[in-house]
């Protein structure tokens, strides 16, 4: 039984942190400034009435 104790926590808290540094990895690929006329151009597109 502790070995899944011990599983159960290595996972919550190592899951954790993965899940954390992907979240700053998207919102710094989002914020990055060389992505920003992409997305620019990306958020007029259903506003294009071609």
């Amino acid at each position: 039984m502790e070995t899944y104790n011990s599983l159960a926590t290595f996972a919550q808290t190592w899951g954790l942190v993965y899940f954390v540094v992907l979240f700053v990895a998207i919102v710094a690929y989002a914020l990055w400034p060389s992505n920003k006329e992409r997305f620019d151009e990306a958020s007029q597109i259903p506003l294009r009435k071609d």
